[in-house]
């Protein structure tokens, strides 16, 4: 795929009800450039995936979908294909819908670790005392910070991440140690946050109430693992509501994911 060809495979995520971010194509494909498919049949495109390269040892497959009409074809699986012989023996991550669990698993060697859970909220409030701007932070603290809480550095999306149109990003600091980050973007329908990582939970409900008051009176989203019982309570306590579920699966073995520390995922394409 080329870059002015992301397009479609956002048009694909926005019409199968994902909403994605309205600056994700661009930020995502240059995240590795080399990791978008595109199936194509008589001059028209049918399908897209991804396969996001993350240095020598993980990679994120994701915006995997084909136009309904081409479905049960075999165009899916030559989709797949090529992202894995692209990723290779890597450890790759994917967030799974529900009803494919079972192919993911068959067909191309997944296994199933926990559940991510999609609440919806509805945005307001002010930014508490001691959360400040992101620009505030050395980057390089930052890209460290995050290394810890993703599995392995990604500078060059977070570079682009943390500075995208319509979007706020906070951290929240002891003396000059970082306790925690996130961020919230514009999205197709409403906005959504990602991530959001904290040492603890009073950490993480400030940076969320940070973001959230970026969002206004609209709505917004925020992906939680569900094994994380203090980020579930929070969701649950600030009134948001359940809307969707995916399964994160890993093929080649399982990252150390500190998932205590995980309180919004990125994103359900790039992990």
């Amino acid at each position: 795929m080329k870059r002015e060809e992301v397009s479609f495979a956002i048009e694909m995520a926005a019409s199968e009800g994902w909403n994605p971010g309205i600056h994700d194509g661009g930020i995502f494909y240059d995240t590795d450039p080399e990791g978008f498919f595109v199936a194509e049949m008589d001059g028209k495109f049918i399908g897209s995936a991804s396969a996001v390269s993350y240095g020598a040892s993980f990679g994120f497959m994701g915006f995997y979908v084909v136009r309904p009409e081409y479905r049960e074809k075999g165009i899916g699986m030559a989709l797949t294909n090529a992202c894995l012989a692209y990723l290779d023996r890597k450890i790759i991550g994917i967030d799974g819908v529900l009803e494919n669990e079972l192919k993911y698993k068959e067909r191309m060697g997944f296994r199933s670790f926990y559940s991510n859970l999609r609440y919806e909220g509805t945005g307001g409030g002010d930014i508490p005392d001691g959360v400040i701007d992101i620009s505030d932070v050395p980057f390089d603290t930052l890209s460290d910070y995050d290394c810890k809480k993703f599995f392995c550095p990604r500078p060059e999306f977070l570079r682009s991440w943390i500075q995208q149109p319509g979007s706020g990003a906070f951290a929240l600091l002891d003396k000059e140690t970082i306790k925690g980050y996130g961020v919230i973007r514009k999205c197709f329908e409403g906005y959504k946050i990602g991530p959001l990582f904290a040492d603890d939970k009073d950490t993480a409900r400030k940076i969320f109430h940070a973001l959230k008051s970026i969002a206004g009176e609209d709505r917004f989203y925020l992906d939680v693992p569900e094994p994380n019982n203090d980020a579930v309570s929070m969701a649950e306590d600030e009134g948001m509501s359940i809307v969707f579920k995916t399964i994160r699966m890993y093929k080649n073995g399982e990252p150390e994911l500190p998932l205590g520390s995980i309180y919004g995922v990125t994103s359900f394409e790039l992990g």
